[in-house]
């Protein structure tokens, strides 16, 4: 790539960026105008939310970098939550995934059970998980674990399924042994359709807090829930939002990880 192909690509990035920006401080802008003119309880305008967000988020010791408790005993343990399940999810999925898409009958026989299990709304079964689990932390992992579980199982056996045989040829031209063809061969060709099921997952994953924390009254869902039921609209939103600010953040984290692991493919840009 020439010094002028890539000083144009980093202009597109940098213009990219700053009109997110731009229309991200239109919408809020947008939320403050509508909520003067709408002048409701349910609907405060988006300066006090922020004014609210700071005292409740940022008014810590300068040493904790403003953070307040409110961040260490509510946002970082539900998120400790949803990301340590969701870890072990992706890694059960990607697991049995790679079996299923491996064998040649394997999906023939578990396909419509996974299906079956995969259409069951995750909510529906918070009574059961309750039972078997208890009111706790365990019960909020069974089940992220079992909503995130699906489409990674469905991505990875899809994603295996579709490499290339020419790789595999090559592979046994070379002599390269059996056992090592997982790792050298199935994961990196399917490493694509594997973070599209891993960044569907992380968007269940949040919300499955959400819901599992309303039910056991912990966290981010306690606060929501409380906040809610008590007439505390402003800080209401405040949870709301700080959840999409979340998600986004994690979305983008993943997404900087997938282009770092898959940067070895080449991109449409590169290719023209």
């Amino acid at each position: 790539m020439s010094a002028t192909t890539l000083a144009g690509k980093r202009t597109r990035i940098l213009g990219s960026a700053v009109v997110t920006w731009l229309v991200f401080a239109a919408a809020l802008l947008l939320w403050e105008l509508i909520a003067i003119g709408a002048d409701s309880v349910y609907f405060p305008r988006m300066t006090a939310i922020l004014g609210t967000a700071v005292d409740l988020l940022l008014s810590g010791p300068a040493w904790r970098l403003m953070l307040s408790d409110a961040v260490f005993e509510i946002v970082l343990p539900s998120l400790a939550t949803a990301l340590g399940a969701w870890a072990a999810s992706a890694v059960l999925g990607i697991a049995l995934g790679t079996a299923l898409g491996r064998s040649d009958w394997a999906m023939d026989y578990c396909g419509t059970l996974i299906s079956f299990l995969r259409s069951v709304p995750p909510v529906t079964l918070m009574p059961a998980f309750m039972v078997i689990f208890g009111i706790g932390v365990e019960m909020e992992i069974a089940a992220i674990v079992f909503s995130t579980l699906w489409p990674i199982v469905l991505n990875t056996v899809d994603g295996v399924r579709s490499v290339d045989e020419v790789k595999i040829d090559t592979a046994r031209s070379l002599g390269t042994p059996r056992r090592y063809w997982i790792g050298m061969i199935v994961l990196p060709a399917a490493m694509p359709k594997i973070f599209a099921g891993l960044r569907l997952s992380l968007s269940i994953a949040i919300l499955l807090m959400v819901v599992a924390e309303i039910v056991s009254g912990s966290g981010i869902g306690l606060q929501l829930s409380t906040t809610q039921s008590t007439v505390q609209y402003t800080e209401m939103w405040v949870w709301v939002l700080l959840l999409g600010v979340l998600g986004y953040a994690l979305n983008s984290a993943l997404l900087a990880v997938e282009r770092l692991v898959l940067g070895w493919q080449p991109t449409r840009g590169d290719d023209a």
